[in-house]
């Protein structure tokens, strides 16, 4: 195991013998730099930062729209190709100079520029996750009563064209249901009656979809974006709740950070466990099962598919933006900073897509959606809420639609405290 030390070698002369010299050694000062109080808090943190939301709302789309398991083929390549060594090397650095993504760059200052864009990306990173964490707050919130606001159409939000039927059974027999829940077939019409009813359909909604548009982000109440519109308090005071968790998690630094990790970077998995074991009871699971484990091989013969592992490796790796140089800047210099973090990632990714393809199949046995249109949407968490209250048994339904949203608040905090502390860290040091 490598030591690092410094030395310092000073050379005193004597005035009367010329030819010989005094060496004297001195270690320098060191910077007090808080430290992790154990490797397992680094290696918690660090799963806890590069494990996010694109795991839960991401990478499940993708495995569907890119061939099921054939995705897994480039995701792994692209994994070991791209992401575990900018991983790696974010680790080293910080480890190395113990020093902030901005200050750790005095190694070669031509290249400071990158820190301070790692700054500006954690910047705004941090400001849209406590976003996301208030919406998932206030969900938290609205879930706490008898009746889920978002599974039917009573809302004083919800507009004519919420529809909560089940029209599965009506489109597979080439029929069109209306917003009062009949299905209309095309003998059954004239023509001129059917194109209308075609267009109408078009703009049918679900309970969940007019719940997150209409009512948590009320987006109606705008005609543009030159119209601003007024606060939502209750999004206001949401975000506001956000920011005070996470001032309290960092409020002593990283002593308090790394406390916290054990909570927020466990969770998460044992709620995963819950839902994986829940989703295998549900109707349909062997098909979710079966389209996880079955690759379509055709797929791997586009490029997009490739494109889409290497692009979703950033989102599951978070490299390049500051808080892996970050959080290893708190080791010991003699840790081993390689030993757990990439293969967790690497584990967890299956994890959490092997769970939700099941629960998505779920969702498809129940209703003709079409994945692509929230695919990758930061709603798509909250639009298909509404599948999940079919699910039987009302306290599974409150808590199996909480695990959801526990999980991404968990992974959230993990990934924002990460980015907030590399702010603070950069500020601090560049005073």
């Amino acid at each position: 195991v490598a030591q690092k030390k410094k030395i310092n070698i000073d050379f005193v002369q004597r005035p009367v013998e010329q030819n010989e010299c005094e060496v004297s050694s001195q270690a320098p000062n060191e910077v007090k730099r808080a430290k992790w109080g154990n490797q397992i808090e680094f290696i918690l943190s660090s799963i806890s930062y590069a494990v996010g939301l694109g795991n839960i709302w991401r990478f499940p789309y993708l495995c569907y729209r890119n061939g099921g398991g054939a995705f897994l083929i480039p995701y792994c390549i692209m994994l070991f190709v791209c992401g575990m060594p900018l991983m790696f090397f974010e680790l080293c650095l910080g480890q190395f100079g113990r020093e902030g993504p901005i200050t750790v760059w005095k190694i070669s200052p031509l290249f400071t520029g990158i820190g301070y864009a790692m700054f500006m990306i954690s910047f705004y990173i941090g400001c849209y996750y406590n976003v996301v964490l208030a919406w998932a707050i206030y969900y938290i919130y609205s879930s706490f009563t008898h009746t889920l606001p978002w599974s039917t159409c009573d809302g004083e939000w919800s507009s004519d064209f919420c529809n909560r039927f089940n029209s599965r059974n009506c489109t597979l027999g080439g029929g069109l249901m209306n917003i009062t829940g009949y299905c209309v077939l095309p003998n059954m019409t004239s023509e001129e009656e059917w194109n209308t009813l075609n267009a109408t359909v078009s703009h049918i909604k679900s309970p969940a979809h007019e719940f997150f548009h209409n009512h948590v982000l009320d987006i109606g109440a705008s005609s543009g974006l030159h119209d601003l519109g007024g606060f939502q308090g209750k999004i206001v005071l949401s975000l506001l709740f956000a920011w005070l968790i996470v001032y309290l998690v960092l409020l002593k630094g990283v002593e308090s950070f790394g406390k916290v990790v054990y909570f927020t970077a466990t969770f998460p998995y044992m709620i995963l466990i819950i839902l994986l074991i829940r989703a295998c009871t549900l109707p349909g699971y062997i098909d979710g099962v079966t389209f996880y484990l079955t690759p379509d091989w055709e797929k791997l013969k586009s490029a997009s598919v490739w494109g889409d592992a290497a692009i979703q490796i950033f989102f599951s790796l978070s490299p390049c933006w500051g808080g892996l140089i970050t959080l290893a800047s708190y080791n010991k210099f003699s840790n081993n900073c390689f030993r757990f973090g990439e293969m967790q990632q690497y584990r967890s990714s299956f994890h959490v897509v092997f769970a939700l393809t099941v629960l998505l199949r779920f969702a498809t046995s129940h209703q003709s959606f079409f994945l692509s249109k929230y695919g990758i949407a930061a709603s798509y968490a909250f639009v298909h809420s509404v599948y999940l209250w079919r699910i039987p048994i009302v306290l599974w339904v409150k808590l199996y639609f909480n695990t959801i949203l526990t999980y991404g608040f968990f992974l959230s905090l993990g990934t924002n405290y990460s980015g907030v502390t590399f702010i603070f860290t950069s500020v601090i040091q560049n005073l």
